[in-house]
Protein backbone atom coordinates (compact mmCIF):
# COMPACT_ATOMS: atom_id res chain seq x y z
CA UNK A 1 0.00 0.00 0.00
CA UNK A 2 2.82 2.51 0.85
CA UNK A 3 3.61 2.50 -2.84
CA UNK A 4 0.23 3.25 -3.82
CA UNK A 5 -0.01 5.92 -1.39
CA UNK A 6 3.80 7.25 -3.01
CA UNK A 7 2.69 6.93 -6.78
CA UNK A 8 -0.67 8.80 -5.98
CA UNK A 9 1.24 11.78 -4.37
CA UNK A 10 2.99 12.28 -7.08
CA UNK A 11 -0.46 13.03 -9.16
CA UNK A 12 -2.18 16.58 -9.50
CA UNK A 13 -5.30 15.92 -7.41
CA UNK A 14 -8.07 15.75 -10.24
CA UNK A 15 -5.68 12.61 -11.33
CA UNK A 16 -6.18 10.81 -7.85
CA UNK A 17 -9.70 11.17 -7.81
CA UNK A 18 -9.99 9.94 -11.43
CA UNK A 19 -7.59 6.63 -10.22
CA UNK A 20 -9.52 6.08 -7.72
CA UNK A 21 -12.63 6.04 -9.17
CA UNK A 22 -11.47 3.74 -12.31
CA UNK A 23 -9.99 1.25 -9.63
CA UNK A 24 -12.65 1.03 -7.92
CA UNK A 25 -14.84 0.53 -10.54
CA UNK A 26 -12.67 -1.88 -12.47
CA UNK A 27 -13.01 -3.66 -8.99
CA UNK A 28 -17.17 -3.66 -8.82
CA UNK A 29 -17.68 -4.63 -12.74
CA UNK A 30 -15.86 -8.14 -11.85
CA UNK A 31 -12.15 -7.60 -11.87
CA UNK A 32 -9.80 -8.56 -9.35
CA UNK A 33 -7.72 -5.44 -8.95
CA UNK A 34 -6.87 -3.60 -5.19
CA UNK A 35 -9.88 -1.12 -4.83
CA UNK A 36 -9.72 -0.86 -1.01
CA UNK A 37 -6.11 -0.32 -1.11
CA UNK A 38 -7.06 2.70 -3.80
CA UNK A 39 -9.21 4.31 -1.67
CA UNK A 40 -7.65 3.72 2.21
CA UNK A 41 -4.07 5.21 0.36
CA UNK A 42 -6.01 8.33 -1.42
CA UNK A 43 -7.51 9.13 2.40
CA UNK A 44 -4.64 8.57 3.95
CA UNK A 45 -3.14 11.06 1.45
CA UNK A 46 -6.39 13.00 2.29
CA UNK A 47 -5.07 13.61 5.59
CA UNK A 48 -2.03 15.16 5.26
CA UNK A 49 -3.75 18.49 3.02
CA UNK A 50 -2.70 17.13 -0.25
CA UNK A 51 -6.43 16.02 -1.59
CA UNK A 52 -10.01 16.98 -0.20
CA UNK A 53 -11.42 13.56 1.57
CA UNK A 54 -14.97 14.97 0.32
CA UNK A 55 -13.75 14.28 -3.36
CA UNK A 56 -12.07 11.02 -2.42
CA UNK A 57 -15.38 10.00 -0.91
CA UNK A 58 -17.33 11.17 -4.04
CA UNK A 59 -15.31 9.44 -6.52
CA UNK A 60 -14.90 6.16 -4.14
CA UNK A 61 -18.53 6.08 -4.44
CA UNK A 62 -18.95 6.93 -7.90
CA UNK A 63 -16.55 4.27 -8.98
CA UNK A 64 -18.55 1.93 -6.85
CA UNK A 65 -22.10 2.44 -8.07
CA UNK A 66 -21.14 2.94 -11.84
CA UNK A 67 -19.15 -0.48 -12.00
CA UNK A 68 -21.44 -2.46 -10.15
CA UNK A 69 -24.02 -1.45 -12.85
CA UNK A 70 -21.94 -1.88 -15.44
CA UNK A 71 -21.22 -5.45 -13.95
CA UNK A 72 -24.60 -5.91 -13.49
CA UNK A 73 -25.55 -5.25 -17.23
CA UNK A 74 -22.96 -7.59 -18.03
CA UNK A 75 -23.93 -10.58 -15.85
CA UNK A 76 -27.57 -9.80 -17.38
CA UNK A 77 -26.52 -9.98 -20.62
CA UNK A 78 -24.33 -13.10 -20.53
CA UNK A 79 -25.35 -14.68 -17.72
CA UNK A 80 -23.36 -17.34 -15.97
CA UNK A 81 -21.21 -17.99 -18.85
CA UNK A 82 -19.61 -14.11 -17.88
CA UNK A 83 -18.79 -15.61 -14.33
CA UNK A 84 -17.41 -18.85 -15.07
CA UNK A 85 -15.04 -16.80 -17.72
CA UNK A 86 -14.22 -14.48 -15.09
CA UNK A 87 -13.57 -18.02 -13.16
CA UNK A 88 -11.06 -19.33 -15.66
CA UNK A 89 -9.23 -16.33 -15.92
CA UNK A 90 -9.39 -15.43 -12.17
CA UNK A 91 -8.85 -18.77 -10.56
CA UNK A 92 -7.50 -17.40 -7.36
CA UNK A 93 -10.26 -15.02 -6.72
CA UNK A 94 -12.95 -15.91 -8.84
CA UNK A 95 -12.74 -19.93 -9.61
CA UNK A 96 -15.72 -22.30 -8.86
CA UNK A 97 -15.72 -22.17 -5.06
CA UNK A 98 -16.06 -18.84 -4.58
CA UNK A 99 -18.19 -18.16 -7.39
CA UNK A 100 -20.27 -21.11 -5.54
CA UNK A 101 -20.16 -19.50 -2.07
CA UNK A 102 -20.78 -16.32 -3.35
CA UNK A 103 -24.10 -17.74 -5.16
CA UNK A 104 -24.81 -19.29 -1.97
CA UNK A 105 -24.98 -15.66 -0.16
CA UNK A 106 -27.57 -13.94 -2.82
CA UNK A 107 -29.66 -17.16 -2.61
CA UNK A 108 -29.91 -16.35 1.49
CA UNK A 109 -29.55 -12.75 1.48
CA UNK A 110 -31.10 -12.03 -2.28
CA UNK A 111 -30.76 -8.30 -3.10
CA UNK A 112 -29.28 -7.44 0.42
CA UNK A 113 -26.05 -9.13 -0.33
CA UNK A 114 -25.36 -6.33 -2.47
CA UNK A 115 -25.53 -3.70 0.15
CA UNK A 116 -22.90 -6.03 2.54
CA UNK A 117 -20.75 -7.52 0.34
CA UNK A 118 -19.30 -4.20 -0.32
CA UNK A 119 -17.02 -5.07 3.19
CA UNK A 120 -16.64 -8.31 1.60
CA UNK A 121 -13.79 -8.62 -0.85
CA UNK A 122 -15.34 -11.61 -2.52
CA UNK A 123 -18.70 -10.10 -2.73
CA UNK A 124 -17.53 -6.43 -3.54
CA UNK A 125 -15.78 -8.26 -7.20
CA UNK A 126 -18.60 -10.50 -7.57
CA UNK A 127 -21.72 -8.28 -6.37
CA UNK A 128 -22.84 -6.79 -9.88
CA UNK A 129 -22.29 -9.28 -12.45
CA UNK A 130 -23.89 -11.91 -9.82
CA UNK A 131 -26.66 -10.10 -9.83
CA UNK A 132 -27.75 -9.82 -12.97
CA UNK A 133 -27.14 -12.70 -13.88
CA UNK A 134 -29.68 -13.89 -11.56
CA UNK A 135 -31.57 -10.93 -12.90
CA UNK A 136 -32.57 -9.36 -9.19
CA UNK A 137 -34.88 -6.23 -10.44
CA UNK A 138 -32.54 -3.10 -11.38
CA UNK A 139 -34.26 -0.44 -9.02
CA UNK A 140 -33.70 -3.14 -6.00
CA UNK A 141 -29.67 -3.35 -6.95
CA UNK A 142 -29.42 0.18 -7.42
CA UNK A 143 -31.25 1.14 -4.37
CA UNK A 144 -28.63 -1.24 -2.31
CA UNK A 145 -25.75 -0.61 -5.06
CA UNK A 146 -25.86 2.78 -4.41
CA UNK A 147 -26.56 3.09 -0.52
CA UNK A 148 -23.49 0.30 0.32
CA UNK A 149 -21.44 1.90 -2.03
CA UNK A 150 -21.36 5.46 -0.45
CA UNK A 151 -21.90 4.13 3.16
CA UNK A 152 -18.74 1.69 2.18
CA UNK A 153 -16.52 4.59 -0.09
CA UNK A 154 -17.60 7.82 2.14
CA UNK A 155 -17.26 6.03 5.56
CA UNK A 156 -13.78 4.62 5.07
CA UNK A 157 -12.27 7.44 3.35
CA UNK A 158 -13.59 9.58 6.43
CA UNK A 159 -12.79 7.18 8.97
CA UNK A 160 -8.80 6.90 7.69
CA UNK A 161 -8.74 10.76 7.15
CA UNK A 162 -10.29 11.50 11.11
CA UNK A 163 -7.41 9.11 12.03
CA UNK A 164 -5.04 10.22 10.57
CA UNK A 165 -5.88 14.05 11.08
CA UNK A 166 -6.01 12.97 14.83
CA UNK A 167 -2.60 11.40 14.77
CA UNK A 168 -1.00 14.22 13.34
CA UNK A 169 -2.49 16.55 16.09
CA UNK A 170 -1.31 14.07 18.33
CA UNK A 171 2.38 13.62 17.22
CA UNK A 172 2.73 16.82 15.28
CA UNK A 173 6.95 16.47 16.18
CA UNK A 174 6.76 13.03 14.63
CA UNK A 175 4.85 13.54 10.89
CA UNK A 176 6.26 10.14 9.53
CA UNK A 177 4.75 8.39 13.06
CA UNK A 178 1.57 9.87 12.23
CA UNK A 179 1.11 8.98 9.23
CA UNK A 180 2.05 5.24 9.66
CA UNK A 181 -0.10 5.27 13.04
CA UNK A 182 -2.80 6.36 10.70
CA UNK A 183 -2.48 3.46 8.19
CA UNK A 184 -1.77 0.82 10.78
CA UNK A 185 -5.14 1.66 12.85
CA UNK A 186 -6.67 2.23 9.07
CA UNK A 187 -6.17 -1.15 7.91
CA UNK A 188 -6.74 -2.52 11.64
CA UNK A 189 -10.28 -1.13 11.12
CA UNK A 190 -10.82 -2.06 7.90
CA UNK A 191 -9.71 -5.88 8.67
CA UNK A 192 -12.00 -5.74 11.64
CA UNK A 193 -14.59 -4.71 9.63
CA UNK A 194 -14.38 -7.40 6.73
CA UNK A 195 -13.78 -10.13 9.76
CA UNK A 196 -17.13 -9.01 11.31
CA UNK A 197 -19.24 -9.09 7.22
CA UNK A 198 -17.40 -13.00 6.79
CA UNK A 199 -18.19 -14.19 10.45
CA UNK A 200 -21.86 -12.93 9.89
CA UNK A 201 -22.25 -14.09 6.58
CA UNK A 202 -21.02 -17.60 7.78
CA UNK A 203 -22.87 -18.18 10.52
CA UNK A 204 -26.27 -17.59 7.80
CA UNK A 205 -24.96 -19.31 5.22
Amino acid sequence: MDQVQHWLATLPPLLVYLVVAVVIGTESLGIPVPGEIALVSAAVLASTGAVSVGWVAVAASTGAIVGDSIGYAIGRRGGRRVLERLGRRFPRHLGPPQLAHAERIFARWGVWAVFFGRFVALLRILAGPLAGSLKVPYPRFLLANATGGILWASGTAYLIWGLGRAAERWLSDFSWLALLVAVVLGIATTLYLRHRANRSIRAHD
